[in-house]
C-alpha cells in the first residue's frame, strides 16, 4: 500500500467549514466502509490540515461528501497545497496494521 501526506493551511474564516467538510467524509466512510481506504487527518493549532491517504481505486475520491470538499478546495485555503508520497518507518497503534489482510 502506498501512502501520501497532503498539508495545506485554512483560512481563519474557513476553518470551521474545512473541519465540518472533513468529518462528513469519514460519516461517509464510516457508512460505505471501503476495505481499499486508509485515511487520517489532523488539525494543528495553526490552522493547517494534514491528511495521511492511502486508498486503490476511488473508495475515498468517489465518495460525494469527498467530492463536495474538494468543490471548493482551493477557496478556503490559505497557503498551498502540498502532497508527498511517504512510507510509514514506524507505527505504534496508530495506524491499523501495514501488514494485516483486508477483507475483500
Amino acid at each position: 500500500m502506498t501512502y501520501n501526506l497532503i498539508r495545506y493551511g485554512v483560512k481563519d474564516e474557513s476553518i470551521a467549514e474545512n473541519r465540518t467538510m472533513v468529518e462528513k467524509v469519514f460519516q461517509a466512510l464510516d457508512e460505505t466502509k471501503p476495505q481499499s481506504v486508509r485515511y487520517l487527518v489532523l488539525e494543528l493549532e495553526n490552522g493547517e490540515f494534514v491528511h495521511l491517504v492511502s486508498q486503490d481505486g476511488d473508495g475515498l475520491t468517489g465518495l460525494t461528501a469527498f467530492k463536495a470538499f474538494s468543490a471548493d478546495h482551493a477557496g478556503r485555503r490559505s497557503t498551498p497545497l502540498t502532497r508527498s508520497p511517504v512510507k510509514i518507518v514506524g507505527n505504534y497503534r496508530m495506524l491499523a496494521s501495514t501488514e494485516e489482510i483486508l477483507p475483500a
